[in-house]
């Protein structure tokens, strides 16, 4: 789908929809309790499905109801399953060692770019813990049963590698500790985690390069609601802070999601005059689009460092964000980790792509804020992967556009 927007400004107050890190994590460990969940406010979207029908081929009965799910937890896992993760890393990354702890013999298949997205971590350590792995090309097929021990694991390439272990080893009966063996990037999102899976019941011990299950931890059922998403909270405070008077209603300020970061930076942002700012976003990578349209209209040269890993995100997310906003007036430099933004007063419209990128998609919406003529975002339905009504919510909030 293709829409025309004509610029303007955005007023008003939003409800956030759900987090999708937690959704996800949330409906994984109601699928490893010995009992039944029941999951409210889960986010309805492209990726979630995903990992539901992952769950569900690994034989957890799931029952969706709008953005309430009853999860009956995993009896008996079956013996084989086909998994398609769409274009969903989070659900490919995290069902791995899950599948491979239950002992189940699963193929892998996926989409878009998720293909290239790296593996190799459970490449090199799955052999030593009972598991094949029988190829490095998609679709991926691993055999055997996950054993406990030790887990030596980079941390500098993706924090769901350290997310889909601590999922899975519970379910070894084994003492299991994860040892870094790099300085760990993304660390909120592992401690995201580590706090859903305290909820159900299993107690994470992290230190400063480590995290650690103990034998006997076990997953058990609770009810669950999941909160606001933080990283779509940015598209709206950040509208708030290039011009509009948007206001999100329902967030968690005590939020342990990594991404609260953004409520800071905006408010930073308006409290110094909407002068330039530097942001290392080696914790915050799915902040870095948004803010990129954020320093788009700073007054001086703002930097944004630590962001490398998005260039093997859904698209090469630096290259895209700086040279579809360039195309549109922007003046941004993009370095193999780093993106140096010269602010400008405003942007002259015109025609874009999204690379199929949901987050380039709703970051260039809302710099059409500031456009002095119309811009056409080229397939802009790619939303649906994380944030399905996002253009239903940008009309209500007076946002103009047509479909083409």
């Amino acid at each position: 789908m293709d829409i025309k927007i004509t610029p303007s400004l955005l007023h008003g107050k939003i409800t956030v929809p759900p987090s999708k890190s937690i959704s996800h994590r949330a409906l994984i460990c109601a699928a490893l309790a010995d009992g039944q969940s029941v999951l409210r406010n889960v986010l309805d979207c492209e990726d979630t499905k995903a990992t539901i029908e992952a769950l569900t081929a690994l034989g957890a009965q799931i029952t969706v109801n709008g953005g309430n799910i009853t999860v009956d937890g995993i009896k008996n896992p079956a013996a084989a399953a086909d998994i398609n993760c769409r274009e969903s890393g989070s659900t490919l990354r995290f069902v791995i060692p899950i599948a491979a702890a239950l002992g189940a013999k699963t193929t892998f298949h996926g989409s878009a770019n998720l293909p290239n997205r790296p593996i190799t971590p459970y490449l090199e350590e799955f052999p030593k813990h009972g598991v094949s792995f029988d190829t490095d090309k998609m679709p991926y097929t691993i055999s055997g049963k996950l054993t406990g021990g030790e887990f030596p694991v980079t941390g500098d390439i993706s924090s769901q590698f350290i997310t889909g272990y601590m999922l899975a080893l519970p379910l070894t009966g084994e003492d299991c500790t994860i040892k870094l063996t790099s300085e760990l990037q993304s660390r909120p999102y592992a401690e995201l985690t580590a706090d859903v899976m305290n909820t159900f019941g299993v107690n994470v011990v992290i230190g400063e390069d480590s995290f650690t299950v103990t034998a006997g931890s076990a997953f058990t059922p609770c009810e669950y609601t999941v909160e606001a998403d933080m990283s779509q909270a940015a598209f709206f405070l950040v509208a708030n802070a290039i011009g509009g008077s948007t206001e999100p209603v329902n967030l968690n300020y005590e939020s342990v999601q990594g991404d609260r970061l953004i409520i800071e930076i905006t408010r930073d942002f308006m409290k110094n005059g909407g002068r330039a700012f530097d942001v290392d976003a080696e914790n915050i990578p799915d902040l870095v689009p948004i803010l990129t349209v954020l320093a788009c209209f700073a007054e001086g040269t703002s930097h944004i460092t630590g962001c490398g890993r998005l260039r093997i995100k859904e698209c090469d997310r630096l290259a895209a964000i700086s040279t579809e906003l360039n195309k549109l007036g922007a003046k941004i430099e993009a370095g193999e980790d780093f993106l140096t933004i010269n602010g400008v007063k405003e942007l002259h419209g015109g025609e874009c792509e999204t690379y199929n990128d949901h987050r380039i998609a709703m970051s260039l919406a809302i710099a059409s804020q500031r456009c002095t003529e119309p811009l056409l975002i080229r397939g802009s339905d790619c939303v649906s992967k994380s944030y399905p009504g996002f253009f239903n919510d940008f009309a209500k909030l007076g946002g103009k556009y047509d479909v083409i």
